[in-house]
């Protein structure tokens, strides 16, 4: 009985494994299109009249990449109650902190979608259009992207804690490689240095995040694993 009992729980947690792993794949293309593709090819920084041109033209790309955002913060949901079925045996309070962070950070990145929205309307509203000037919309445009931006970054620093308290639960766990919980607490230590820079500091040119990424890529590897490796 005691080992049926204890075979399906090794059942869920490898198909919590496999569902983690799936859904964060499945956001890095998202991510790539969203960010890369989207705002990083439409926004002009200092450009506010190319930054809303652009946006006009490519009114459709735009639209598709909020999408793309919004699918990516359900998957963050998904991700975390997985990795809490995952990691709970190592620590169940721990685990459920890092899926409460987790949550968090997707409640706040879905809140920076609102300005997204706010800057569509400002170039397609015919109230907007008539009431000001080609300047003053560009400048409301740009204004909600620094607004998008703001949040975001803000999201990504609760993110990094997520990230802290899951490399712990990573180094603690049996059955993956304590240096990748190392890797992750570095990744989640990049994310929340650069976050509470941007609040503190003018300015802030580094990007430490972008460079300390290869944890979460050994995690997903990893988790993927687990999920197929040990399946019946």
């Amino acid at each position: 009985m005691a080992e049926h009992i204890q075979h399906d729980k090794d059942k869920t947690q490898r198909r919590a494994a496999l569902m983690a792993g799936i859904g964060l794949l499945m956001m890095v293309p998202l991510a790539v299109f969203a960010f890369f593709t989207v705002i990083e090819s439409l926004v002009v920084p200092g450009d506010a009249a190319t930054t809303a041109s652009n946006m006009r033209v490519a009114d459709t790309l735009f639209r598709l990449g909020i999408m793309a955002f919004v699918i990516i913060a359900m998957l963050d949901i998904l991700v975390a109650w997985a990795l809490y079925v995952v990691f709970q045996p190592v620590q169940k309070n721990i685990a459920l902190l890092a899926g409460w962070f987790r949550l968090a950070y997707a409640a706040v990145f879905l809140v920076a979608f609102a300005p997204l929205l706010q800057a569509i309307e400002w170039l397609s509203t015919a109230d907007y259009l008539t009431a000001f000037t080609e300047e003053q919309l560009a400048a409301q445009v740009m204004l909600e992207m620094h607004r998008f931006q703001n949040t975001w970054d803000l999201g990504l620093g609760i993110f990094g804690l997520h990230l802290l308290v899951l490399g712990y639960l990573v180094y603690r766990a049996s059955f993956i490689p304590r240096w990748v919980g190392v890797l992750v607490v570095v990744a989640g230590t990049a994310y929340t240095v650069d976050s509470i820079g941007g609040i503190l500091v003018a300015n802030y040119a580094l990007d430490l995040a972008s460079y300390a990424f290869v944890g979460e890529v050994l995690l997903i590897g990893w988790l993927m694993w687990l999920g197929f490796r040990r399946a019946d």
